[in-house]
């Protein structure tokens, strides 16, 4: 990491040099994902030099590709970062919010947030300009792990942890079973594999508790580390999912 608090990292994988079907143009450029391109071409809203794209159809090198109308640019490499969120700071990309977390980035090229991490939440969330990573990092089916360090407003006994453990109902059906570990009389670290809105919150007062701090500090195999609020560093694609990160599982 250098004085910016940026780590210099390898360009990642190069866009395809030769005719590339449109789903995975259109998600290689960060539009969107594979099935929203889908859905977009079936709406016949894409256009390859003018004409409307069928299902299927390829892209070839040169090819002017738009989207309602608008000109979608391919990236030319696959770009994954790994970010600090501090405390306050809006998982958004709307600029018109004046603490949105694209301004505190303040990266050079187009990328987005890899799902959110509410304004009171802080730490590790990552960004790419490739919409299958992000499909494939957010998907339930994958039950990817996520780390969290979480502090409450008091003293709590083991039978908190036994029913976070366990699960609780939210929104009329249960949370998965999860990890949690004790670190000291308010602290627990948990480990989830699901993403619901609020979810460790909300999981603490079901339970009569109140959660005063949370960081994420781990997603899949990325660690946060050392990395300052508010700076980044970039990964490599190549490394982004192991062996085993790959298994989908029925949600």
């Amino acid at each position: 990491m250098d004085d910016t608090g940026h780590t210099p990292g390898t360009g990642g994988e190069s866009f395809p040099k030769g005719p590339v079907r449109i789903n995975k143009y259109l998600a290689r450029s960060g539009y969107c994902s594979r099935r929203q391109a889908d859905t977009l071409v079936r709406e016949e809203r894409v256009t390859i030099d003018g004409r409307v794209a069928l299902l299927g159809a390829t892209v070839p090198p040169g090819a002017r590709v738009r989207v309602d109308g608008e000109p979608v640019t391919p990236h030319p490499d696959t770009i994954v970062l790994a970010f600090n969120k501090p405390r306050g700071v809006v998982t958004t990309t709307d600029e018109r919010e004046p603490d949105n977390i694209m301004s505190i980035l303040n990266f050079p090229e187009r990328v987005f947030p890899v799902g959110r991490l509410d304004r009171n939440s802080s730490g590790l969330i990552l960004f790419t300009n490739d919409g299958d990573i992000s499909r494939r990092i957010l998907h339930p089916a994958y039950r990817h792990e996520k780390e969290y360090v979480v502090r409450l407003d008091r003293p709590f006994g083991d039978d908190l942890l036994a029913c976070l453990r366990k699960g609780i109902v939210l929104d009329g059906r249960p949370t998965r079973p999860c990890s949690v570990e004790r670190l000291g009389a308010r602290a627990f670290r948990i480990v989830l594999t699901e993403g619901r809105n609020r979810q460790i919150r909300r999981m603490c007062e079901a339970c009569g508790h109140r959660v005063l701090n949370l960081r994420r500090t781990r997603i899949m195999h990325i660690e946060l580390g050392d990395l300052p609020p508010g700076k980044w560093r970039r990964l490599n694609p190549a490394r982004l999912f192991p062996p085993d990160a790959g298994r989908r599982e029925d949600s």
